[in-house]
């Protein structure tokens, strides 16, 4: 249920669907045949701030090409810039901010739970639309299944938008505690605290009529007050004594369901979003006569939170100035900002048409100008009287690293303007 915080939006082509068969076995499991310390992240960096694209990764012992994720196809919309973070998992290196807090979070349960809890965070991105939309109930018209907002291999295959996508395997292959770590995908706005590639952990607890017919309680209301309980004490291992509330929220699939918010630094503020799990999921996966609970977090909202960590861009950084700031199993390190660079600001005015939508946008300036956007933002926007809408954007852009020239940004914007006039066909003002 992995799907949280502000971040919660609900949320083939014969190669694909061959690969998803090939690589379905036991849980869409994958291996890289090098590790990240010696793979993508050794990498040459090139001007833009981008990694040059892998040609090639290897899942579950099966190659994929570029050309398996990222193709010429009017059902892909699957960038360059996105295949270059598949196989990255941040989520595994036990010295990255990413990989500290889950295995905080994988303590706290342990220590609880005589480590019951299984845990998963090497399943495999690529699913298929039923995995990712239909085994957790999200409505066949809900926004999250649009092009706008999902990454799509082709029209059966997806990147998982969240990992609940994983839920239904795992149910019905007998586990009843687990917990899914990984890498999740949505197109999405640029700022500092959105980007399109994220981290998220879902729990998920079933429990069986023996262990609430006692208690007194409807195994409903049992489930909740179980996942109230453990999710404060997950609130407190991270956060110390802090003051908690719980909000009523609405899930699809869950029933109840909640938000539990903390007051920290002077406000409050959203940490998970939970609830009792819809009992349709439960019984289309073999899980008959039993309640369950859920919850998910997104591991970069928290982890900027706990290590001071400005900009959600950072988390990709492989400047040692950032990486060696942070030690394994020590989660009290508050980052220290070491650049200011300034940032360059270039506005672009456009008309738009009905099918523009600023995630589009976001995707162009993304695609030129990589992790140097910094942010894209809507300054003005109005309807003359032949009833043309005009849209006017202020990029920023901005090196965590360096300073950019104004050669660089010029270079950048000219392509920008160009792209965005090409692919989404507006009329430059």
């Amino acid at each position: 249920m992995a799907m949280s915080i502000a971040q919660f939006t609900f949320f083939s082509r014969a190669a694909s669907s061959s690969f998803l068969h090939r690589t379905n076995a036991r849980f869409n499991q994958f291996t890289f045949s090098t590790p990240f310390s010696t793979a993508a992240a050794t990498c040459t960096r090139k001007k833009n701030g981008r990694l040059p694209v892998m040609s090639a990764l290897e899942l579950g012992g099966v190659k994929i090409a570029r050309d398996d994720v990222v193709r010429d196809d009017p059902t892909n919309n699957v960038p360059d810039s996105i295949f270059s973070k598949l196989g990255m998992q941040l989520h595994k290196r036990n010295q990255h901010p990413i990989g500290i807090l889950k295995n905080a979070i994988y303590e706290y349960f342990d220590a609880n739970y005589s480590n019951k809890f299984d845990k998963f965070d090497d399943l495999c991105p690529l699913v298929s639309v039923k995995q990712n939309f239909d085994d957790v109930l999200v409505p066949a018209d809900h926004i999250s299944r649009s092009y706008n907002d999902t990454y799509y291999v082709d029209s059966q295959t997806v990147l998982r938008c969240h990992t609940s996508a994983h839920q239904a395997e795992l149910l019905r292959d007998g586990h009843t505690h687990f917990l899914v770590t990984g890498d999740v995908y949505r197109r999405d706005s640029i700022d500092s605290t959105h980007y399109p590639v994220f981290h998220q952990m879902e729990g998920f607890r079933v429990f069986s009529p023996k262990e609430w017919e006692a208690s007194g309680l409807d195994g409903t209301s049992y489930a909740a007050d179980d996942l109230k309980k453990c999710l404060e004490g997950l609130a407190r291992h991270l956060f110390g004594a802090v003051e908690m509330r719980w909000i009523d929220a609405y899930f699809p699939f869950t029933n109840p369901s909640f938000e539990l918010e903390i007051y920290f630094q002077e406000k409050w503020m959203e940490v998970l979003g939970c609830g009792v799990t819809e009992q349709e999921i439960l019984r289309n996966n073999g899980q008959l006569d039993s309640v369950a609970w859920a919850f998910g977090l997104g591991l970069e909202r928290l982890a900027m939170v706990l290590f001071d960590i400005p900009d959600i861009r950072l988390f990709w950084s492989n400047d040692e100035r950032f990486t060696s700031q942070f030690t394994k199993g020590k989660m009290g390190i508050k980052f220290k900002p070491f650049s200011k660079f300034p940032p360059c600001y270039k506005d672009m005015s456009f008309w738009i048409n009905e099918s523009f939508t600023e995630n589009n946008l976001c995707e162009v300036v993304r695609g030129v100008a990589g992790d140097l956007a910094e942010e894209v933002q809507l300054i003005d926007n109005f309807t003359n009287k032949k009833g043309m809408t005009s849209h006017c954007y202020r990029i920023a852009y901005r090196s965590m690293e360096r300073s950019l020239t104004d050669e660089e940004i010029n270079e950048l914007q000219r392509k920008v303007r160009e792209q965005v006039e090409t692919k989404l066909n507006v009329e430059l003002r």
